[in-house]
């Protein structure tokens, strides 16, 4: 088992999409090992996307993150960064695949309702950032 970080954004919360994502992640084999319902801060926001401060979208996406509550869930499974990647689908919406979670219930490139770790090592960090 692998562990991952994947986070239900403020954008799918706000909609009411938290229980429909939840039920997405356990039909396709994942635990959720630990979860919890936070409104990010902006200093909470600013340190877990740190890695984008240099980028011009940066003060947006903290804006957004703080816009209202997120949801944070570990979650294991083998391969989980892998396998919560493609159950979450490309990044912009309209280029996922139909089914992920991206396409039934993100807006845009920047509402795309979940974020999930890009690597294991990425993975650990964001874990115990949040846990």
């Amino acid at each position: 088992m692998n562990n991952t970080l994947a986070l239900i954004k403020p954008d799918a919360m706000q909609k009411g999409f938290k229980d429909e994502i939840r039920e997405d992640i356990m039909n396709n084999g994942f635990i959720i090992a630990e979860e919890k319902t936070l409104h990010l801060s902006v200093v909470q926001a600013k340190g877990f996307y740190s890695i984008h401060k240099d980028k011009p979208f940066f003060e947006e996406l903290v804006e957004f993150m703080t816009s209202s509550e997120t949801h944070i869930m570990k979650l294991e499974k083998a391969n989980a960064v892998s396998e919560w990647r493609n159950l979450m689908g490309a990044t912009n919406p309209a280029e996922a695949e139909a089914g992920t979670i991206r396409a039934k219930y993100g807006t845009d490139i920047s509402m795309n309702a979940t974020h999930g770790s890009d690597s294991n090592e990425n993975a650990e960090i964001e874990i115990n950032f949040f846990f």
